[in-house]
């Protein structure tokens, strides 16, 4: 550090391909998904460098303030409240929110190191031995492919921040920064988590047209995204129009499809944001359902190995299993359906019969009591209070 030097021995990432999910086309190289091994000594030292380099950094008035990412207070939890706080506003002075989650293809492998390493000087202050230190870092850097006992000769990355890093997404927020600004501009609110990018605009139900034509400008694929460096990819970005049932009535009729970067994108019915599934009229109904699905997968392969379980190691399973789903995000179903809750809280029951190995038609609130467990209703309304 004191040389502001970074030694060429740890820059060499080992890239190992895994198929994105069971069923897909061996043969296609668009299915696997790279993962980047780095040194252990290098995330010690970046670590150490993380330390010292994060509080600079996210003090400064230049951050974005629409990244929740790797700040203090600001979570995905919080990044969805805000999204759905926007929303349900709009609905109140009856308006309808477009909500775009943007694609970014390969997002930390297409920062420019120039750039990066300007905005880090002009912006924010990094000059001297630290800029020396992070310029050493990010060039002439390696990598390879390997397979079993299959290996691709090395090449050269002259882009993106090292994937698998520890400063890698940091640096990335930094370089994303200008980004929010050009959205904001234009009337279109921007929130970010890491390169899990969301768009809103909210617009008249029954008056699109200009605002909708600001959204095509902004994204227009000569505009701000391409001048970054960032590849927008298109054909896997979704478009939610959210609204109460009569906004969506009248804004179906003038909405057909909206533009991202020259490609007309189909209205979609839900979209995961964050891993939680928002559908048009913020019913949350897909997204217990999907919650559930995960969790009974869980329950019934703790069930499968419970008998020579203890019944701490039981519930620390079911906890870190179960719960945590539960848990994740929940104050997002703060005045949800009563069936919704019912449908996880039923889960809940489950598991709690599970690790307590009591009979399946057991009453659940002596169980739930033993282990010391509230009820789902009791946990959102717990979030929401830490939250506030």
């Amino acid at each position: 550090m004191q040389t502001g030097k970074f030694q060429s021995r740890y820059k060499q990432a080992q890239v190992l391909p895994l198929l994105k999910k069971d069923g897909l086309d061996r043969s296609s190289p668009e299915n696997y998904r790279p993962i980047s091994n780095l040194s252990t000594v290098s995330k010690i030292l970046e670590r150490l460098v993380l330390t010292r380099l994060r509080t600079h950094l996210l003090e400064s008035t230049n951050v974005s303030k629409y990244q929740s990412a790797y700040r203090k207070g600001h979570s995905t939890e919080t990044a969805l409240l805000e999204i759905l706080d926007g929303v349900y506003t709009a609905a109140d002075d009856k308006q309808v929110t477009v909500l775009i989650s943007l694609d970014l293809s390969a997002a930390f492998d297409t920062v420019d190191h120039e750039v990066l390493l300007q905005r880090l000087q002009s912006e924010f202050g990094v000059t001297d031995t630290p800029l020396s230190w992070l310029r050493f870092y990010l060039e002439s850097r390696t990598q390879f492919v390997k397979l079993g006992q299959h290996q691709s000769p090395a090449v050269g990355l002259d882009v993106g921040v090292p994937q698998g890093s520890v400063i890698g997404p940091l640096l990335f927020a930094v370089f994303c920064s200008p980004v929010a600004d050009v959205f904001v501009s234009h009337g279109v609110q921007f929130y970010q988590y890491a390169d899990d990018t969301q768009l809103c605009l909210t617009i008249p139900s029954d008056n699109t047209s200009d605002s909708l034509y600001s959204l095509r400008v902004v994204l227009t694929s000569d505009n701000i995204v391409p001048k970054n460096g960032l590849q927008l990819n298109p054909d896997k970005s979704k478009a939610l129009i959210i609204g109460t049932a009569n906004q969506l009535r009248t804004a179906n009729s003038v909405i057909t499809s909206v533009c991202v970067a020259d490609v007309e994108l189909p209205e979609a019915y839900e979209i995961k944001v964050l891993d939680c599934l928002l559908d048009r009229r913020l019913t949350f109904d897909k997204h217990v359902m999907a919650v559930t699905r995960s969790c009974n997968f869980h329950a019934q392969t703790i069930r499968h190995i419970r008998h020579p379980l203890s019944t701490d190691l039981a519930q620390t399973l079911a906890c870190s299993l179960i719960l945590t789903r539960l848990d994740y995000c929940n104050s997002v179903l703060y005045g949800a359906p009563v069936s919704s809750i019912q449908k996880l809280q039923r889960v809940q029951n489950n598991a709690a019969r599970i690790v307590l190995q009591a009979l399946k038609r057991s009453h659940a609130k002596p169980l739930m009591r033993q282990l010391h467990w509230l009820p789902v209703q009791h946990r959102i309304d717990y979030e929401v209070s830490v939250l506030t």
